[in-house]
């Protein structure tokens, strides 16, 4: 707690009181430019990934970085979340971005990892498509290469479950929504962005179209994603 504590008068001195007018800007609302879905892991910073200043991104986090699908009078945090993030703020891109590493998908792929969680365990439920679609795609794969894998169809897994949310459905049907699934190499600090065309996750280059997102209506690839890419 000392350093956190540390932390905030450090920011009161070295980072608000230089920038006062712009966080009394802030005050007045927010316009954040995109709905950044991401996992509460703590060594994944969207802002210091993305290099984004307070009121550009708004962040949604859980274990997974997971979607669960629509279910009709249910009420959530992401469903809420999503709902706003739509209708109350204009967001024109939702982002779902996995990682390397990934405890929660290490613990879908090895169940006895939250025996003693069984929230944990409930709430990892939502990305059991994910390991059955690994388990029949990806049998041959082991160890890390596995892990890859897991990570990148979860986040495809998530995407098919936003979709399914009558917000984000009315805004793609008008052509008012993109959205995009992303993968943060911890490793290397590359970001990967799934390619419809290939059907393949590849690295974000410095020149790549803002405007390329996940295609529509949904769509897997013919083959499976490939393990031997740099993710």
């Amino acid at each position: 707690m000392e350093k956190l504590i540390s932390g905030i008068h450090k920011f009161q001195a070295d980072v608000f009181a230089p920038n006062s007018d712009f966080f009394r800007k802030l005050v007045e609302g927010q316009h954040p430019q995109a709905l950044f879905i991401t996992c509460s892991d703590s060594r994944m910073v969207p802002d210091l990934i993305c290099q984004t200043d307070p009121g550009e991104l708004f962040v949604l986090r859980n274990a997974g970085n997971i979607v669960p699908p629509y279910t009709p009078g249910a009420a959530s945090g992401e469903a809420a979340t999503i709902e706003y993030a739509i209708r109350g703020l204009g967001i024109k891109d939702i982002v779902i971005c996995g990682h390397t590493r990934c405890g929660a998908m290490q613990a879908v792929a090895e169940p006895s990892a939250t025996a003693n969680m069984p929230r944990v365990r409930q709430w990892l439920e939502h990305a059991q498509a994910s390991s059955e679609i690994v388990c029949t795609c990806y049998g041959h794969l082991t160890g890390e290469a596995r892990a890859k894998v897991m990570v990148q169809e979860n986040v495809l897994t998530q995407v098919e479950h936003l979709r399914t949310h009558p917000t984000v459905a009315a805004a793609l049907a008008a052509g008012e929504l993109k959205l995009h699934a992303w993968v943060y190499k911890m490793e290397t600090g590359d970001v990967f962005a799934y390619d419809p065309e290939s059907g393949q996750f590849t690295k974000l280059a410095t020149d790549a179209d803002p405007t390329q997102s996940y295609p529509l209506l949904p769509r897997r690839p013919a083959t499976p994603l490939s393990t031997a890419d740099a993710i």
